[in-house]
């Protein structure tokens, strides 16, 4: 039988109430928390916060306070990866962000959902679908990405855009729904 983590992570309906589902999030509380409070010039101590937080960080992250997250452990980074003022991640499923990736202030990356349904999702069981960024990729300020998107390599999202489906590489795209504007 399958855990509650198991089951978000394989996009199963799970039980977010679940003990273990709760102790996880309240690590993740406490370490971004402690994160948003040390100095930003205290280098090797938000650097070791973000160890213990996230799933794997490659070397030169930059995360700007605040910075929240439900779980941490789901969240993969790459090289070089520049996250500005207010991001929040919903790790449910896992996050992937590639090298040299920037994520402008307000950037949410959502992977939680909830069935359409309504009597289905009052029952309470929730959804997750992983997110991938890749490499090189510029998401604007106030952008929404929602759960299954993946955003190509060397792309750029405009500004207060809503991505709700994949993005190709090497493109500009923006919009609510997000779309491709032009190849790059």
């Amino acid at each position: 039988m399958k855990s509650e983590f198991q089951k978000m992570l394989d996009g199963d309906l799970y039980d977010a109430s679940d003990i273990e589902l709760v102790s996880i999030r309240s690590k993740a509380r406490k370490l971004f928390s402690l994160y948003n409070e040390t100095p930003h010039n205290n280098i090797k101590d938000r650097n070791l916060i973000l160890k213990q937080l996230l799933g794997k960080m490659g070397n030169g992250i930059d995360i700007q306070a605040p910075f929240y997250c439900d779980y941490g452990i789901n969240i993969i980074t790459g090289e070089k990866v520049f996250i500005n003022f207010n991001c929040v991640i919903l790790d449910c499923a896992l996050v992937t962000i590639g090298n040299n990736v920037f994520l402008a202030p307000n950037v949410q990356l959502y992977t939680a959902h909830h069935p359409i349904i309504a009597s289905e999702r009052i029952k309470g069981p929730e959804l997750a679908s992983p997110i991938t960024i890749g490499d090189n990729v510029w998401i604007g300020g106030g952008t929404i990405v929602c759960p299954g998107v993946a955003i190509g390599e060397n792309t750029t999202i405009g500004a207060g855009s809503v991505v709700t489906k994949n993005i190709p590489a090497n493109v500009v795209a923006a919009g609510n729904p997000c779309r491709v504007i032009r190849k790059l």
